[in-house]
């Protein structure tokens, strides 16, 4: 089965409604030009750095103009719109850093709370403590859709190969991986790390990113990229600013990729041990 997908890149300011609107104008092009699933990058609705602005801006679920607009478009596209992330207000007073993902009907299928935190010390005296703010998911999520099934991840979750691999052997053959990547990480490791998890897994990644210098400061790596079972880029956008990239997916390429190299069914469990540094006893 060919399934035409867009990654949608975005350089997010401060503003939901502004960028709600930006939002829709790309997904209304990528629908246009034949994408059937659409996903946008980690942070659509707003990048700010500012907390206490942030927190004022939160809205729960079902009063959020980036859910509310995306459902929208869903159902009127006829298209499934995965909207990379989001801030969203919980019950709790916390915040999720949240993907959702809507049908051609416009009702929402899931979400998938971003998992691991980016708390990192960088060089240059860049530092995050995404902890500080976002309340960290707990449960990995996949959905059963029409052309097959699809796993969510978002940003610093691709660091963690675990979370892929056990997507992959409960048949995943879609990975998605929006983001926000800095522009320092980004120049390091995007394109290997996103390669790599396609490679060792023997799926399709589609990685949706912010790209640009940001109205609250920071600077995103951009480089929204498509990349297929073998590891090769299918498309790949700029550093930065507004861009679309579309790729058709073969998705038969998944099985033959992993009947090639049947590393998800050669693994093995193993023992760990650790030698002392004195000579082997008996010697």
């Amino acid at each position: 089965m060919t399934l035409r997908v867009a990654a949608v890149q975005m350089c997010s300011g401060v503003d939901v409604s502004r960028n709600a609107d930006a939002m829709a104008r790309l997904v209304r092009q990528a629908a246009a030009e034949g994408a059937s699933y659409i996903q946008t990058p980690e942070m659509t609705g707003a990048l700010q750095r500012d907390r206490a602005a942030l927190r004022a801006q939160l809205r729960g679920e079902q009063d959020d103009v980036i859910v509310a607009t995306a459902a929208r478009l869903a159902g009127e596209l006829g298209i499934h719109l995965h909207v990379g992330s989001t801030a969203i207000a919980l019950d709790d007073g916390k915040i999720a850093n949240r993907g959702l993902l809507f049908g051609p009907d416009g009702a929402k299928i899931c979400h998938y709370d971003k998992i691991h935190m980016f708390d990192v010390d960088l060089d240059n005296g860049e530092s995050w403590r995404e902890s500080a703010a976002y309340t960290p998911g707990e449960t990995a999520r996949m959905a059963d859709l029409p052309f097959g099934r699809l796993g969510f991840a978002i940003c610093y979750d691709v660091r963690f190969p675990e979370l892929f691999r056990r997507q992959a052997v409960d048949g995943v053959k879609l990975m998605s991986l929006p983001a926000a990547f800095t522009r320092q990480t980004g120049e390091a490791h995007w394109s290997v790390l996103l390669r790599a998890r396609a490679i060792e897994n023997g799926m399709f990644l589609v990685a949706a990113a912010q790209g640009g210098v940001h109205e609250d400061g920071r600077e995103t790596y951009g480089h929204s990229m498509i990349v297929d079972p073998w590891g090769r880029v299918l498309g790949e956008a700029g550093a930065a600013g507004e861009e679309i990239v579309i790729a058709d997916l073969d998705l038969s390429d998944v099985g033959a990729a992993r009947a090639k190299i049947p590393n998800l069914k050669n693994a093995r469990s193993f023992t760990l041990e650790a030698a002392t540094g004195g000579a082997e006893p008996g010697a």
